[in-house]
């Protein structure tokens, strides 16, 4: 199993077991907490959709993040991952939505924003979305990316647990 196989295998049962639908909003990991979800048997009862908005006009276009959100805060920003979590879970039939949004390197990174950083937001019907920094180690992008799937499926869980 791998490292996201069974996190994947929880949420599915949790959102299941909730009569809850899922939806993702993913820029640095490029449909990977999507491709967790779906890689398993039956997640089209509680998978509704997945957005890959790796550029900034797909933030804007897919999931309504505001053009000033990204001028003035960036991409990879706290308002950027409410903004496109928000999104999601508005355009969607889900019940609760993951974003994620970072940068994964090998380049791009900054002394502000660094190779590694990465914003995860959640949004659940009802309730205000939130959001949460965390700053991998750059131990390559790949490794980031895994990370960062295993880091969203997990919120999720304690979205649907709050």
């Amino acid at each position: 199993m791998s490292g996201h196989e069974k996190l994947a295998r929880q949420v599915l049962a949790a959102c299941g077991e909730r009569g809850i639908m899922l939806a993702t909003a993913e820029s640095c990991t490029g449909g990977m907490i999507a491709a967790a979800l779906t890689d398993i048997a039956g997640s089209s009862t509680v998978v509704d959709r997945g957005f890959v908005t790796y550029s900034n006009e797909a933030k804007m276009e897919m999931l309504g993040v505001r053009p000033e959100t990204l001028e003035t805060h960036g991409a990879v920003s706290r308002e950027t991952a409410l903004e496109m979590a928000a999104g999601a879970l508005a355009r969607s039939r889900a019940g609760i939505a993951v974003s994620v949004t970072g940068i994964a390197g090998p380049g791009g990174g900054s002394v502000e924003k660094p190779v590694g950083l990465v914003w995860f937001g959640l949004a659940v019907t009802g309730q205000p979305p939130v959001a949460e920094q965390h700053l991998f180690e750059d131990k390559g992008r790949a490794f980031i990316r895994e990370e960062s799937v295993k880091a969203a499926l997990s919120r999720v869980l304690q979205g649907l647990n709050r």
